[in-house]
């Protein structure tokens, strides 16, 4: 049985990624919130997972983009290296390309509007349904917010309750807190 050096193996998946030879391209980031999972296609960035169960992120991934699924470095670098300036409090927004071609129309609307929400602010789920049309489907955002596909970038931690608590966070309510403190947002 012949082995593969390591630098090796990390040329492949690298060179594959670059040459758009995947339908998504993968790699965990470190971050100061832990480990994410970050997976990208060559229409832009399409998932980042806290505490991923890489075998469970790989099956989702492969029915939803495709059977070519592989840990590349090389196509996430861009979003590592944004969320890395982004930690680091150099960066407020995000100039990623999103690929959220199979989210729901309201889901999509929705995610839209949260986008606009700026760097330091909130908004409450509410007022968030409001802007998206629907001033009644603040439970309907809720549940928007929490399959939220890209976290961080699209900044569902922005979004708190009626009564101006923190509530209901994907990635828990410590890492909601850490975002919103690194942002200015909470004292």
């Amino acid at each position: 049985m012949t082995t593969v050096s390591p630098e090796l193996d990390r040329r492949f998946r690298d060179a594959a990624g670059r040459r758009n030879l995947l339908d998504v391209a993968y790699d965990l980031v470190d971050s100061p919130l832990g480990p994410l999972f970050v997976a990208v296609t060559d229409r832009g960035l399409a998932r980042i997972v806290y505490d991923a169960n890489p075998d469970e992120e790989l099956d989702r991934l492969s029915r939803a983009f495709g059977l070519r699924v592989l840990q590349s470095r090389a196509p996430v670098d861009p979003t590592r290296r944004e969320l890395d300036e982004y930690f680091e409090g150099r960066r407020r927004t995000f100039d990623l390309q999103l690929d959220l071609g199979l989210i729901a129309d309201f889901n999509r609307r929705v995610l839209g509007e949260l986008a606009r929400v700026p760097y330091g602010e909130v908004v409450t789920y509410g007022e968030l349904a409001a802007r998206a049309a629907r001033p009644r489907a603040a439970r309907a955002v809720g549940t928007v917010m929490n399959r939220n596909p890209v976290p961080i970038v699209l900044p569902c931690h922005r979004v708190i309750g009626a009564n101006g608590k923190l509530v209901g966070y994907g990635g828990g309510l410590d890492r909601k807190e850490k975002l919103l403190q690194l942002e200015g947002a909470l004292l």
